[in-house]
This record gives C-alpha cells, sequence and structure tokens, in this order.
C-alpha cells in the first residue's frame, strides 16, 4: 500500500467513531503546566481518562515547570510521569546555573522519567544573524551539558530538534548517549532522516501533526520505522489533530491519532494501542 492510500484509510478511520475506550494509551509528550496554571488540570485528567488514557508524561522545559510536574506525578500516581530539562528555546546567558539544577531531581523519592526536552532550534532564533550564532551557541552549550548528564545517569532523553536534524544526531552521536534510549519527539522529518535514527536504534515520536493533509512526508517516516518501533503523543496544547485542529489540543485528544494512525498501519485500534502503549512503557521504563 502506498503512503497516500494508506493516508486515505487512516482518515476515514478517523472519523469511522471506531475508538474504544477500553484499550488503553500513553501519551508520551503533553505539557500540563499550562492546564495547571488556569485550574483545568482536574478536567482535563478526567476527559484524558475517560477517552481510554492510561498514562501521560508531562514533559519539563524549564524551572519553572520541574517542580509542578513533580508534584503533579506525585498527586497523580500511575497517571502522570514527568520529564526535567531545559528546552532550547528557553536557552538564555544563565543556561549554566539552569542546567546545573537538573541532577538532583534524580536524588529525590519521585525520579523523572527522562531527561529533556533538550536540543536545537534553528526555527525560532534571532533574525538579526550575530544574534543568531550567539544563541544557538548557547543551546549547543546546554544541548552538550544534558547529553553528558544523560550519559551519566543512563536514562532516556527527550530530543526537541526543529531545523537542526543532522546537528542533533552528531552531537548525540560525539556524546556517546545509548541510542536506544533517544527519542525525537514531534517527528516531522522525511524516511530519510528516520532512516538515520533507527539504524542508530533511536525512536521517532508522532503528534497529530500526522493526520494533517499535507504530513505525507511524516506519515512516510512513520511507515519506514515501523509499528513495532512507534510512539504517540499530544504535544498538548499544540498541534492537535484532526478533527479538532485549529483549537487547543489536550491530552485526551491523543485517541484521535491513535486511530488514524491505526488505519495508516492497517492494524486494529486495539493492536496500534496495544503496541504504542508496550512502547512507550519500555522506553521510559513505566510501571505496569
Amino acid at each position: 500500500m502506498c503512503v497516500q492510500e494508506a493516508g486515505a484509510k487512516a482518515l476515514a478511520s478517523l472519523f469511522s467513531g471506531g475508538f474504544n475506550a477500553g484499550m488503553g494509551l500513553i501519551d508520551t509528550h503533553t505539557h500540563l503546566d499550562s492546564f495547571a496554571h488556569r485550574g483545568e488540570l482536574p478536567a482535563t485528567l478526567q476527559r484524558a481518562a475517560q477517552e481510554g488514557l492510561e498514562a501521560m508524561v508531562a514533559i519539563g522545559t524549564d524551572t519553572d515547570d520541574w517542580t509542578l510536574n513533580r508534584e503533579l506525578a506525585r498527586e497523580n500516581p500511575g497517571q502522570v510521569h514527568y520529564t526535567v530539562g531545559l528546552h532550547p528555546c528557553n536557552v538564555g546567558t544563565d543556561w549554566a546555573e539552569r542546567v546545573a539544577q537538573l541532577e538532583e531531581f534524580w536524588s529525590g523519592p519521585l525520579l523523572p522519567v527522562a531527561l529533556g526536552e533538550t536540543g536545537l532550534d534553528r526555527f525560532h532564533l534571532p533574525k538579526e544573524p550575530v544574534e543568531a550564532e550567539k544563541v544557538i551557541g548557547w543551546q549547543k552549550a546546554a544541548f552538550t551539558e544534558q547529553l553528558a548528564l544523560t550519559k551519566r545517569l543512563g536514562c532516556p532523553l527527550v530530543v526537541h530538534s526543529r531545523g537542526a536534524f543532522a546537528e542533533c544526531v552528531a552531537m548525540i552521536d560525539a556524546s556517546g548517549v545509548d541510542w536506544s534510549r533517544v527519542v525525537f519527539h514531534c517527528f516531522t522529518e522525511t524516511p530519510a532522516e528516520m532512516a538515520e535514527l533507527t539504524k542508530r536504534g533511536g525512536y521517532g515520536s508522532f503528534t497529530g501533526v500526522i493526520t494533517y493533509k499535507n504530513a505525507e512526508p511524516v506519515r512516510a517516516a512513520a511507515l519506514a520505522q515501523g509499528l513495532d518501533r512507534l510512539m504517540i503523543e499530544t504535544d498538548a496544547p499544540y498541534l492537535t489533530p484532526m478533527p479538532h485542529r485549529g483549537k487547543p489540543n489536550e491530552p485526551a485528544y491523543l485517541r484521535h491519532t491513535a486511530e488514524y494512525c491505526a488505519g495508516l498501519f492497517g492494524v486494529s485500534y486495539e493492536r496500534l494501542a496495544a503496541v504504542t502503549t508496550a512502547n512507550a512503557r519500555k522506553f521510559f521504563r513505566l510501571p505496569a
């Protein structure tokens, strides 16, 4: 089956109402801080559970959400897990001071399930070339330090890469981090880049972007990776899947991405849910 045919089948599946809320899903990348700050988190978690999510990973991006996500994980055991990391778009002159705080989270009673998200982002750089080079220099330095910490801890790594795939791969290669513990979240590259990940043992995780009409290369990359290595995420409140594109995303909407992927891979929803959940639990070492 070609990618276009698989996409059409997936779209039909998405609108067919075939979702089975009895099959558990795991959202491997979501941002819960915005829901918490608006007082919407209890309802958000309830809707997620009603739509079949059995767990989610709250992703750390800076000092203001690391402790919050840990508390959310403590208050919602089993349902919420958390990571800590300095997002490249949050890197500034004091990046070293903030990165130095990460390791202490691995000495507490409730440990993160990964380091990240961290990486490189060339899309949001300043327009002035000198300023842009200064910022990307900070990003690379912060990423290097977080890679070193990842290797020391032996933990999973969640990578944010935008406009910098080859650079991120080269830096991970140089770091000696175990590639089997690396996931490039929100994978939007082509099958060629996916081949670079899979030959190293790394993973790509897919958001609602895979449901978009113009996302044929993304669908091709997912098929190239294969169902047996697939993980899915919302990246909520961003990248809302069809049919809710244009509205704020939330973990409950992961079911739409799951439905679409079941059609894309030509498998039952039950099979898609079982495989992606098993992959997520194995990658992040989540308890059953």
